[in-house]
């Protein structure tokens, strides 16, 4: 009998329910009440419910199978999935690296025809297994991607997939060719095979190395979680296209996504000011994109320092993205021992801890103080 079969048994459920708020550790040191099952299955279910309540609560449903603790970090969140599902339609849809199903579940919402490979053969199951709980359909393919590919002879209007990003020594790496599979090695069998490949990436991966190595690139999305870079998202096409276009995003913000072409950042001067009423901070997308030029044409915003990424005006703009605060210039012997302020150093030889442990600072509250450069020299700010 398989694990998927046998933990979805009503009693190991009642009882896996029954102990959400148990502690896990007292839990793992008792014996199983059920023979078929170890205590460690049923706290990985415990587990799973847990994960899902707050990254992907569409899942907190009765027959709900989860899988190990590595397969629940590696999926995406319900949030970034939502939003590339809006991005996305057509009839048919492969997903070449199904792992727990997250992405295919909300990619697949606006296709009529959806395939499904993964390698690994009790992950396929669970998945199957709670798409029939949810009423999905989809073909589920026990295949490594590789095999599938030299195999396949469908053409599908969009492929997607999530490469490893670990090493046989469980290290993070960021190289297309490092990544499992091969980005570099497959382009051509994942281009022949579907007009759109929409890849996911790691947040850290570099654009400039990006756009240098892959063509056909010819969207790219920078997903940020309340202010917290979680994915990069490279769309490839068949369409030639003179510009890639970048779309900076962060979910739950309430701020717009800010798009615009790597070739209008090149061309954009940034104005340059010495601290105003305003200081504004960009949002993670914004940093990672490094469209700092650009910003402050758009927004009307002044840079303080061509290294600091932080921006000033005199008036409030309100669609900025990022963090707007009031400030004003302050004099280091004015900063008292045991304030409490959130302490921000950009572009300053000392990181906050640093700064908190020479002028005696307490961490939090309402307040903030940002050490920083202007192309005067260096500044601290003061939120009023």
């Amino acid at each position: 009998m398989s694990s998927v079969v046998k933990i979805s048994n009503k009693e190991i459920q009642n009882y896996i329910n029954a102990n959400l708020k148990t502690d896990l550790h007292s839990l793992l040191l008792k014996k199983s009440p059920f023979p078929e099952v170890s205590m460690q299955e049923i706290v990985q279910q415990i587990k799973g419910k847990q994960v899902a309540e707050r990254k992907f609560p569409f899942l907190l449903k009765e027959g709900i199978i989860f899988p190990p603790q590595l397969n629940l970090e590696q999926s995406s969140s319900e949030k970034t999935a939502l939003y590339k599902s809006e991005l996305l339609r057509g009839s048919t849809f492969l997903d070449l690296t199904s792992g727990f199903g997250i992405d295919a579940y909300y990619l697949s919402q606006n296709f009529d025809h959806i395939t499904l490979v993964e390698q690994n053969t009790e992950l396929l199951k669970i998945v199957e297994h709670n798409w029939a709980v949810l009423d999905r359909k989809a073909k589920f393919i026990n295949l490594k991607l590789e095999d599938f590919l030299d195999e396949n002879q469908d053409y599908f209007d969009v492929i997607y997939l999530d490469p490893a990003r670990r090493d046989e020594q469980k290290n993070k790496v960021f190289l297309l060719e490092d990544l499992s599979p091969d980005i570099l090695e497959i382009q051509g069998k994942l281009r022949s095979a579907s007009g759109q490949v929409v890849i996911k990436l790691s947040p850290l991966i570099d654009l400039k190395y990006l756009i240098s190595v892959l063509p056909g690139i010819s969207r790219i999305d920078i997903i940020a979680l309340k202010n917290d870079v979680k994915e990069v998202v490279v769309f490839l096409s068949h369409e030639h296209t003179d510009e890639i276009i970048c779309n900076c995003v962060n979910l739950e913000s309430g701020e717009e996504a800010f798009a615009f072409t790597f070739g209008e950042e090149e061309k954009a001067q940034a104005e340059y000011a010495e601290p105003e009423k305003y200081i504004y901070i960009p949002n993670h997308s914004i940093l990672k994109a490094g469209v700092f030029n650009l910003i402050s044409q758009k927004f009307g915003v002044k840079k303080l320092h061509p290294n600091s990424h932080l921006y000033t005006s005199a008036e409030k703009n309100e669609n900025f993205p990022g963090r707007v605060l009031e400030m004003e210039v302050v004099d280091s012997k004015k900063i008292k021992k045991k304030e409490q302020f959130n302490i921000i150093s950009k572009n300053y030889p000392l990181k906050p801890e640093e700064i908190k442990k020479k002028y005696g600072l307490k961490d939090g509250g309402d307040g903030y103080l940002i050490f920083t450069q202007s192309k005067k020299g260096k500044i601290i700010l003061k939120s009023v």
